[in-house]
Parts: structure tokens; sequence; C-alpha cells
């Protein structure tokens, strides 16, 4: 298997800077992060930790510590950058940006680098289909928070090898991360898979009058929302047994929302410009507290789940 020493961030956005985090756990890489523009890259880290230390789960030691081994450049000529095992590219969701990103990165790089794509749905296949040696390529999908939910979805395309994928899941298992791989690139890969057919059949809800958003949400955090780090869908069918999981399927899918478009109450909230936290009102009205309230509460929330603090 293929020994990773050096990491680069090709990117210092919002994800960018959390991988940087992230992989700083292991005081045997060398991390460098590339931005085309001077970043406040250590001030921001230091910002989105300060849930981790306000729970103890971190201390200002060992995030300074952590700091020192990451390197930042906007000089595509670094020599850090020619000799990276791994490049992490973290630009925004655009299709061509992503494909220039990793041209260039062909011509800068070692033959032997492995490269990865951080896109929640974009295609490895698709982005990698231009370059010369698209088996060292694959896709790795962190969540946001990116330093806060463990799951990394690793996503090998049409052309990845076995050895990349492994290489790939090793070094996530080596900063801390759950890495989950996607053996097929389809969209929305796993997570994102299940996660939007639970929000398609929670908008039909709220559209066929059933019940409010905000009943909709409370229904899920005060049943199964509780039990699902614990006890997740497959593991909770086998617990009931595959046979009452049928019988149950055989009754209600029939009567589950299948639509493969948006709901149209969706659509309609968003011609009326009601769109979520950004502009006040979505499904729920939102006031500037609440908003503020609610990403505090998500850290909050994860910090206690895997800490325990």
């Amino acid at each position: 298997m293929k020994t990773i020493k050096n990491v680069l961030i090709f990117g210092a956005g919002m994800m960018g800077k959390n991988i940087a985090f992230v992989f700083s756990s292991d005081p045997t890489l060398d991390i460098t992060v590339y931005a085309r523009s001077d970043k406040d890259l250590y001030n921001s880290i230091r910002e989105n930790t300060k849930a981790l230390i306000a729970a103890g789960a971190l201390t200002t030691e060992e995030l300074e510590e952590r700091l020192k081994r990451i390197r930042f450049t906007t000089d595509l000529a670094d020599p850090n950058i020619a000799n990276t095992d791994l490049v992490i590219e973290a630009v925004n969701e655009d299709m061509q940006l992503k494909k220039d990103t990793f041209a260039k990165l062909e011509e800068l790089c070692r033959p032997d680098a492995i490269f990865c794509t951080n896109s929640s749905v974009m295609s490895p296949s698709e982005i990698s289909q231009d370059l010369k040696h698209r088996e060292r390529f694959v896709g790795t999908h962190f969540w946001n928070p990116g330093h806060l939910i463990p799951l990394v979805e690793v996503v090998k395309s049409d052309a990845t090898t076995d050895e990349v994928a492994e290489a790939v899941m090793d070094i996530m298992r080596r900063v801390g991360k759950k890495p989950a791989l996607c053996k097929k690139d389809v969209p929305g890969f796993i997570a994102n898979r299940m996660q939007h057919a639970l929000w398609r059949e929670a908008i039909s809800i709220v559209e066929h009058g059933i019940a409010d958003a905000r009943t909709v949400d409370e229904a899920v955090k005060y049943s199964f929302g509780l039990r699902l780090p614990q006890l997740a869908p497959l593991e909770n069918a086998d617990m009931v047994g595959t046979e009452l999981t049928w019988q149950i399927h055989d009754y209600i899918l029939q009567h589950l929302e299948d639509s493969h478009r948006p709901s149209p109450l969706l659509e309609k909230l968003r011609s009326e410009g009601k769109l979520g936290f950004k502009s006040g009102e979505g499904f729920q009205k939102w006031t500037p507290e609440e908003i503020k309230k609610s990403a505090a509460d998500l850290n909050a929330y994860l910090v206690r789940m895997l800490y325990q603090k």
C-alpha cells in the first residue's frame, strides 16, 4: 500500500481549512494548504474549534501544536505541491472548475500522487474523465462541519483501483475519520441518498397537510432520530426481523412519496423568496437569534456525542 506523508489540501474555504485541521491530528503528516489569495487560515481554524476547546475536548496548547503542522501557500510552484503524495481538492462545487483544477494538478504533481475530490454530489468519474491517470482518482465526501462529522465517503470512480481506494480509506482512519467505501459512483453516494429520501417524505407530509413543519421535525427528533446513532436502519431491520420488515413494507411502501421531482411546496417557497435561514423564512420562520442558536446547538451536540463532553 502506498505510504502517505505529504498531504496537499487544495482550497482554503470552509471545508478546506476544516480538512486541514483533521489531518493535523497525525504528527507524521506534512500538510500544505493552497489558496489563490492570502487567507486568515489559522485564525479561522481557531474560531471553528472554539466549541471543542470550550467542552474540554481540545486544549489551546494542543490546537497551537496542530496548527504548526499546517503550511499555507499561494504559490503553485511550491515544492510541497510537486512532492505531494495525496491531494484533497476542496474548491467550489463547479464541475468545470474541478476538472480544470485537476488538469493543472496533474501537470504539477508527481505521477503517483493520489487525487481526491471533496464533493457531496458530483461524480468522480465525470470530474476525472480527461485525466491521464484516472486509476489514482477517488471521491472523498467530507460532511459539514468537516472537523466534527466522522464520516467520509470514499467513492470509487469507474477507473479507481482497489489499491488507491484502500490507501485513502487507510489515511482517513489514521486521522480519526470513519471512512465508508462507496463501491459505485452513483448520484448522492451513500448517505445523501438516504438523507434526501427522508427529506422528500418529510416535505410531502407538510405539503399534503398531514402535519406542520415543526411537528414533522419533532417527530424525527423524539422518536427514531434518537436511536439512529446507535441503531441504524439495517441493524434495526435485523433486530425486528426481516419477515416483519417485509410485512411492514408490503403495506406501507405503496403509500410513501415516490416523486422524482422536487415538491411543488418546495418550488413555491423558492419562488416566493422564502429561502430558509438565508431569508428568515422557509418551512418555518426564523429570527436571527434562532438561526445563530441552531448552528451553536448543532456544534455543541456533536461535541457531546463524539467526545462525551
